[in-house]
């Protein structure tokens, strides 16, 4: 998939004002910081489209990004931030949770790990919520070049275990790097397949 454009289109404080859309849409999500803006904007192939911040719980909206006038990203805000205030964390486990499970028009979940780290608790417990609301998800391994291969390679496999745990099929994962652009072809691609048969049904 070519990316011919990539645009901002709105930003939503909760279900029931995220705009009435046709489009099919691509959700991304996972714990703060674990990189997702600088994903967003490397599937672009455009730098700042989602905005990038060293503080971590800076996504407070679901903002939706249409691209090549043919489908939607929809940038999620990150889970785990400790300091949230709790009536705001609250906020944004309905927003997310409504989004996540009554969003007709929702394709795929992309849940992002860091696999510089082992399984933690945070990301498999919202993998199983995500699965028993029967939700779509893929997984996106984020900052494979920050680790040793061998180690990427064990926490992966490590996260497999888990996740096999709770349902007989692992989802469809990709591993990314944004320093070399790593995964960028296959996650486009994947949502290329996607629409495809979208439009085939």
């Amino acid at each position: 998939m070519k990316i011919r454009s990539a645009l901002f289109y709105t930003s939503a404080p909760s279900l029931d004002s995220c705009p009435t859309s046709a489009l099919s849409e691509f959700a991304f999500i996972g714990r703060s910081n674990v990189g997702k803006s600088s994903l967003l904007n490397m599937l672009a192939g455009k730098e700042g489209l989602a905005k990038v911040s060293a503080t971590p719980g800076h996504t407070q909206l679901i903002n939706f990004f249409v691209i090549n006038d043919a489908w939607s990203l929809v940038d999620l805000p990150g889970y785990g931030y400790a300091t949230t205030h709790r009536s705001e964390r609250a906020r944004f486990e309905t927003m997310i949770s409504d989004y996540l499970t009554k969003r007709s028009n929702l394709a795929r979940v992309f849940v992002l790990i860091d696999s510089r780290h082992a399984p933690q608790t945070i990301d498999l417990e919202f993998v199983q919520w995500l699965m028993t609301a029967g939700t779509p998800i893929a997984f996106v391994f984020t900052k494979v070049d920050k680790s040793k291969p061998k180690q990427v390679q064990k926490n992966i496999e490590l996260f497999r275990e888990a996740v096999s745990a709770m349902s007989q099929e692992f989802p469809p994962f990709f591993t990314t790097s944004i320093e070399t652009g790593d995964g960028r072809s296959q996650l486009l691609g994947f949502i290329e397949k996607s629409l495809e048969k979208t439009r085939d049904a």
